[in-house]
């Protein structure tokens, strides 16, 4: 039964030969060990081209010796077929050469006591007889920590930090004509009616174009404006239109 000396290992034999890749258990990088021609797959090339020698023979030959020919080229194609399934003498081959992978690739791994992990020389602690997960270089360890500092003390200082200062709220003009968003000029954007407002009669709020009544107090649009008057209602004076306060008696008008 054949045993890796890591549990991640990659096997790239074919029939012609036999190669291995063996893994670190952290990192994930590996080593290649080097490629052995089989012996057995030398020997069915020569059995291959000396049948097609002797079928060709046979042909030029005597019935006889045709007929040797002939059973000399399937006894051949016979044991490509066995070969092709990995006789029993490719699989020793590949069980020998396993072993000698292995070998081969060990010195490029060190195994933790700790977690019982082969890892490669960049993930293994030298001062600690560790692997690098077991025991993090201290070097290492302290740049990622300053590293990770940092990024919290950005975080905390982005949560706080005013970096806009416009307002969020935003009015959407809808179209009085066709219904649908017109856009921040003076004409809607998809039928190109005039946008504007008109004041109501009644309150004076803002009543968008085309609309029939004042969407506040309900007064229709069509209502005739009340005309500016100056006449104070507590002592009846007629002050100048627009006044404030009553040049009589003082009270607010």
């Amino acid at each position: 039964m054949l045993h890796s000396f890591t549990r991640n290992h990659n096997d790239l034999s074919t029939e012609a030969g036999f190669q291995f890749e063996f893994f670190c258990d952290c990192c994930g990088n590996g080593f290649k060990s080097t490629f052995v021609e089989s012996t057995t797959y030398e020997k069915k090339k020569k059995t291959e081209r000396f049948g097609g020698f002797s079928s060709m023979l046979g042909g030029l030959m005597n019935n006889r010796v045709g007929n040797l020919g002939y059973s000399l080229e399937r006894g051949s194609n016979i044991l490509g077929d066995r070969l092709n399934e990995q006789s029993p003498a490719w699989r020793k081959e590949h069980e020998a050469a396993f072993d000698n992978a292995q070998e081969e690739v060990r010195p490029m791994f060190k195994k933790c006591p700790a977690c019982n992990k082969w890892v490669c020389y960049d993930c293994w602690n030298d001062e600690q007889g560790l692997c690098t997960e077991c025991a993090p270089r201290e070097a290492s360890y302290v740049a990622q920590a300053r590293a990770r500092a940092m990024q919290r003390n950005i975080d905390e200082a982005a949560e706080t930090a005013v970096v806009w200062q416009g307002k969020i709220e935003t009015r959407t003009t809808v179209c009085p004509r066709c219904g649908k968003p017109a856009g921040t000029g003076k004409f809607c954007n998809e039928c190109g009616a005039p946008l504007g407002t008109n004041h109501c009669p009644n309150c004076g709020a803002e009543v968008a174009l085309g609309l029939k009544f004042c969407g506040e107090c309900g007064t229709p649009m069509s209502a005739p404006q009340p005309q500016p008057t100056g006449k104070c209602p507590a002592c009846g004076y007629e002050n100048e239109p627009g006044t404030k306060f009553c040049g009589n008696c003082g009270a607010k008008l």
